[in-house]
């Protein structure tokens, strides 16, 4: 059972969960069976003919695609990712297709359509806060929004740490601060968070997110109030290149 799966599951047995799940579908990597072998940075998705229309077919993880086509050409790349790319062409998408996993399903062109609209980003924070405190009274749906997507962000930072701060217009809000971040870590984090964000029914600016050098002033009042969450190290099992596997630079469709 992978992720997927079980929020398939979950979402089978209460229609609440639906949201959850497209929350997993777009953060997950899925593995998009190609046509040909990419062409830099620009592929072919192979696409079936069904009685619902055009298909392309991805699965969520490497061995399900093999067990379906054997050894083929593919392209790593988030569900986000892919629905942005699919979206707007009239191209329905088969999700783990005879895998009999619970996550197999169809999803046509508009729900794609639809998961694409959802990339909104956090906010990040343009002004140096005045105050910290302890992250209380936070929407209920905020932590379980955030964690798996921190989760999913290997070596973006070492850590994060979830706080309340207060700036000089009096404004409060709760505050993500990356200690030792990548370059550009904010900005993938405030994708990938906006959307969780979304996804849980909250707004995409309910949450601030900030890059703070462990020798940073304001990291140790964050390391007393705030709430730390650890950051796996990151994998290295994606190859380098591979169409899909850089946020900045998405792949291009044929």
């Amino acid at each position: 059972m992978t992720p997927l799966d079980r929020a398939a599951a979950a979402m089978a047995e209460d229609e609440a969960a639906s949201p959850a799940f497209h929350a997993h579908l777009a953060a997950a990597e899925l593995f998009l069976l190609l046509d040909t072998e990419p062409e830099g940075e620009t592929i072919r998705p192979r696409l079936f003919p069904l009685e619902t229309g055009a298909t392309a077919l991805a699965f969520d993880t490497e061995e399900r695609l093999a067990g379906f086509a054997g050894a083929a050409p593919y392209a790593a790349l988030s569900g986000r990712t892919l629905a942005a790319l699919l979206a707007g062409k009239d191209v329905a998408l088969g999700l783990n297709f005879g895998t009999e996993a619970p996550s197999e399903t169809l999803l046509p062109s508009g729900v794609l359509d639809w998961l694409a609209e959802q990339a909104v980003a956090a906010a990040i924070a343009t002004e140096r806060p005045i105050g910290i405190a302890a992250p209380d009274d936070l929407p209920d749906a905020l932590l379980p929004a955030i964690e798996p997507r921190l989760a999913a962000a290997a070596g973006l930072a070492r850590q994060a740490i979830l706080a309340t701060a207060r700036y000089a217009d009096g404004t409060v809000r709760p505050l993500l601060a990356l200690v030792d971040a990548a370059d550009g870590a904010d900005t993938a984090l405030a994708a990938t968070l906006g959307e969780a964000l979304v996804f849980a029914g909250l707004p995409p600016d309910s949450l601030d997110i900030a890059v703070v050098p462990e020798t940073a002033a304001i990291t140790a009042p964050l390391r007393r109030h705030g709430l730390a969450i650890d950051i796996p190290a990151p994998s290295d099992r994606a190859a380098p290149g591979a169409p899909g596997t850089d946020p900045d630079r998405p792949p291009k469709l044929r």
